[in-house]
């Protein structure tokens, strides 16, 4: 930069002027800090200027930008064979209506999430419980209890 370049920019300290933008000839940003150097007698002899290609910078807000836009509803005919993928979904949903983890859920409400993935057909599904044990934090032997409980009634 030249000197009377920094007329143009705010000093943020003495003789320190930035971050201002710069454009390279190919379009890429600079991100620029510009510091007056002084000679012994004070008066102005150079400026050192630091730049910063935002490229990079620029790239990774895209790429975040991109994970916090609204989330698109998955394919239904993508997992609809996916019983696994089911069984997220639905504890999901279920932990989120009644706001509270897992762990929190009282033995009413696991009745009646295990009533809802049995309507759903999911303990049909070989390994199924041991899925449901994992996803809810609890024994094997506590869901088949649960369940057993849920077909009684």
């Amino acid at each position: 930069s030249l000197l009377g370049e920094l007329d143009r920019v705010e000093e943020v300290a003495p003789g320190v002027y930035g971050p201002y933008e710069k454009l390279l000839p190919d379009g890429r940003r600079l991100a620029c800090v510009s510091a007056v150097v002084r000679d012994e007698d004070g008066k102005p002899s150079a400026v050192l200027c630091v730049n910063l290609d935002r490229t990079p910078l620029d790239q990774a807000a895209q790429v975040l930008a991109a994970f916090a836009a609204p989330v698109t509803p998955q394919p239904q005919v993508l997992f609809e064979r996916d019983w696994t993928e089911r069984v997220n979904q639905v504890i999901g949903a279920f932990v989120r209506e009644r706001q509270r983890p897992v762990e929190q859920l009282t033995r009413a409400d696991r009745l009646t999430l295990l009533a809802e993935l049995d309507r759903l057909g999911v303990f049909s599904q070989r390994r199924a419980v041991p899925l449901v044990a994992r996803a809810l934090r609890v024994s094997r032997s506590t869901v088949y209890a649960l369940l057993a409980e849920v077909r009684r009634r």
